[in-house]
């Protein structure tokens, strides 16, 4: 995936505690730890988001369009 680079301010603190982690190996590097960071605050809220998503969704029509082509007597599936 590609990446772009950015520049933040943070507090002083919290810069000496990424750097003591990238010291103490548990990181790379700083951006290494930024970005871990930045993810895990993240995850919670895109699932959420995609619960949102997911409620808008008709589960009788979704259930059509899955089935939609699809044989309803096993014997008709194609074997692989």
């Amino acid at each position: 995936m590609s990446k772009a680079k950015i520049a933040i301010t943070m507090k002083k603190n919290l810069l000496e505690e990424i750097d003591r982690l990238v010291e103490e190996g548990v990181f790379v590097n700083r951006s290494q730890t930024i970005e871990a960071a930045v993810e895990a605050k993240l995850a919670p809220l895109l699932k959420t988001r995609l619960l949102q998503e997911c409620r808008k969704l008709e589960p009788v029509e979704e259930k059509e369009l899955a089935e939609e082509g699809l044989p309803r007597d096993e014997t008709e599936w194609s074997k692989y």
